[in-house]
């Protein structure tokens, strides 16, 4: 647990220590004259799209000009199922556990 400490000791020292660079380079920077304004350029315009052809839509077959479907075949009936067993009922009273009578003393001579 010592060995801890000091572990955490040292990063908490550390730590503080990278802080205080970070402080003072932030202060140099606030302390620094405005930056210059740089000049813009402005960008081209974007090119147009072209028009590209349309291709053309293939015509298909009306709906009313399609051969009709086949019909489905009956399907074959099935024998009913067995009727199911009925679930044997689970007791609610327990049991008593017998008590029994504890070994004879041995008679003493």
């Amino acid at each position: 647990m010592a060995s801890f400490n000091c572990f955490a000791l040292a990063f908490f020292v550390a730590l503080s220590f990278s802080s205080i660079d970070v402080g003072l380079a932030a202060r140099h920077l606030q302390q620094l004259p405005p930056m210059p304004t740089l000049p813009t350029t402005t960008l081209p315009p974007l090119p147009s799209i072209p028009n590209l052809p349309q291709p053309s839509i293939p015509s298909f077959p009306r709906p009313g000009a399609l051969p009709p479907l086949p019909t489905m075949p009956a399907l074959p009936t099935l024998p009913p199922l067995p009727s199911m067993p009925s679930i044997p009922t689970i007791p609610t009273t327990i049991p008593s556990i017998p008590f029994f009578s504890p070994p004879p003393s041995p008679s003493s001579p």
